[in-house]
C-alpha cells in the first residue's frame, strides 16, 4: 500500500480533494492510504468546515490552523508545520491541487526533504506573474515528480516548458511524468449534481426565478482592496440587474464583506442596497453554488474555479480579472474577459444575451479524472 499526504488549504482545493478521497474510498481502498493536511489558509467556517461535511471527505488528520496574514508569514508557518508531518508520515508522495499558498508550501517543504511531489491541476498559465497564483502554480510545476493537467492546453504550457512528454520510468523531480487527465472538478460536478438539486431549492431559498439571474462573485485581492475596482463592478453589476430587471445573487466572500463599507463609494452602494434584485448573500456551500451555477441565466465571477462551474453547466461566464488560466473557455465563445471596466461587463453580459447558443466543447474528460490519477499513482509511486 502506498501512503499519500494530501494538502489542502482553500475552498476549490477542499472540494477538488473530494474527488480523490472519494475514488480511494470506493476503488483503491486496500492500495492507497490518504493522511490529510489543512493549512487552515481558508478558516472561516462557512468556508471550509461546510464543504468537509456536504463532500464527505474525511476529517484532517491535521489541521496546521494558520490562518490569515502577509503571503511570507502564512507561506513561511504552513512549510514548517507540513515538513514536520512529512518527517512524522513518510509518505510515498505529498498530492497538491491548484496554485495557493498551500501548494506552494507543500511543493517547497517536500522538495527540500526528497518527498515526490504530486501536483494536481499542474500547467495551467495565465502568464501574469502579477498574479500570485501564477508564480505558486510554476514553482510547484518543476519540483513535481508526476503532473496532472485537467486540460490539453496545460499539457501543451508543460511540454513548452521543457517537460519530456516521452520521459521512461523510474520518474523522479529530475525526470517527471505529465499527463493529460481530464479535471477533477469536473468529476465532482457530475456526482453532486443531482445531489446538489434535491437538497438546494435555489428559487425558495434566493428568491429568484431559475434562469433568469445572474450569480456572481468577487474575492480577488486585486478586486476588492482597490476602491475604483470594487466600485466599478459593483456598479456594473448592479446597472445590468436595473436594465434588465434580473436578479443578482451575490454569495460574499469574507473578504470582500469586510472592505464593502469602506472601498465601495457611498453613491453606489446606497444603489446596491435599495435594488431590492441585488441579493447579496452568505458564502454559499459547494452544494449551493452548484445548485446556484446550474440555475443561472449567466455567471460573473473572478474565481477560477467558478468559471469552469459555470461552463460545466453550459453558462456563459463574464471574467472579472484581466486574463485567466483557463483561456480554452475564452477561445471558444464560452466567456468574456472584461477585468473591472464597467463598460466591458456590461457589453460582454449584452452580447451573451443576444446570443442563442453557445458552443460547450468537451475540455474536461469524462469524469473519472480521479480513477486515473489514483491509477498512477499506484503504478509509479
Amino acid at each position: 500500500m502506498i501512503k499519500i499526504v494530501t494538502i489542502i488549504g482553500a475552498r476549490p482545493q477542499i472540494i477538488k480533494a473530494a474527488a480523490l478521497s472519494r475514488a480511494i474510498k470506493h476503488k483503491f481502498e486496500g492500495q492507497i492510504q490518504e493522511v490529510i493536511v489543512h493549512t487552515g489558509q481558508h478558516y472561516d467556517e462557512n468556508m471550509s468546515q461546510v464543504f468537509f461535511d456536504e463532500l464527505g471527505i474525511p476529517a484532517p488528520n491535521y489541521n496546521l490552523s494558520v490562518g490569515s496574514g502577509s503571503h511570507g508569514k502564512q507561506t513561511a508557518a504552513m512549510i514548517v508545520g507540513i515538513e514536520e508531518i512529512l518527517e512524522k508520515e513518510k509518505p510515498n508522495a505529498i498530492v497538491l491541487y491548484g496554485d495557493t499558498n498551500s501548494t506552494l508550501a507543500g511543493g517547497i517543504a517536500a522538495s527540500k526533504i526528497h518527498v515526490p511531489v504530486v501536483h494536481i491541476e499542474a500547467g495551467l498559465r495565465s502568464y501574469s506573474k502579477a498574479m500570485p497564483e501564477e508564480v505558486n502554480r510554476i514553482m510547484c510545476d518543476h519540483v513535481a515528480t508526476l503532473l496532472f493537467s485537467p486540460t490539453k492546453t496545460g499539457y501543451d504550457n508543460l511540454v513548452k516548458e521543457g517537460f519530456n512528454p516521452d520521459s521512461l520510468a523510474p520518474h523522479t523531480c529530475d525526470n517527471p511524468k505529465i499527463y493529460h487527465c481530464g479535471d477533477v472538478m469536473y468529476d465532482n460536478s457530475l456526482y453532486f449534481s443531482n445531489i446538489a438539486e434535491q437538497k438546494v431549492n435555489v428559487e425558495v431559498k434566493y428568491d429568484v426565478k431559475n434562469n433568469n439571474y445572474i450569480l456572481a462573485t468577487i474575492h480577488r485581492n486585486n478586486n476588492t482592496d482597490e476602491p475604483k475596482r470594487l466600485t466599478d463592478l459593483f456598479a456594473a453589476l448592479n446597472e445590468i440587474s436595473l436594465s434588465n430587471n434580473i436578479s443578482i445573487v451575490l454569495p460574499l466572500h469574507p473578504r470582500t464583506a469586510k472592505l464593502l463599507d469602506t472601498n465601495v463609494e457611498a453613491s453606489v452602494l446606497a444603489s446596491v442596497k435599495a435594488n431590492a434584485l441585488f441579493k447579496i448573500v452568505a458564502p454559499a456551500s459547494f452544494l449551493e453554488m452548484t445548485a446556484l451555477e446550474k440555475n443561472a441565466f449567466m455567471v460573473i465571477t473572478d474565481s477560477g474555479g467558478v468559471q469552469k462551474e459555470a461552463f460545466y453547466f453550459n453558462k456563459p461566464c463574464i471574467i472579472l480579472r484581466p486574463e485567466t488560466e483557463w483561456i480554452e473557455l475564452v477561445n471558444c465563445g464560452a466567456a468574456i474577459i472584461a477585468d473591472a471596466n464597467k463598460e466591458k461587463i456590461i457589453n460582454a453580459f449584452n452580447h451573451f444575451k443576444a446570443i442563442d447558443k453557445l458552443e460547450f466543447p468537451s475540455f474536461y474528460g469524462n469524469g473519472q479524472a480521479a480513477e486515473f490519477i489514483c491509477n498512477e499513482l499506484i503504478k509509479h509511486l
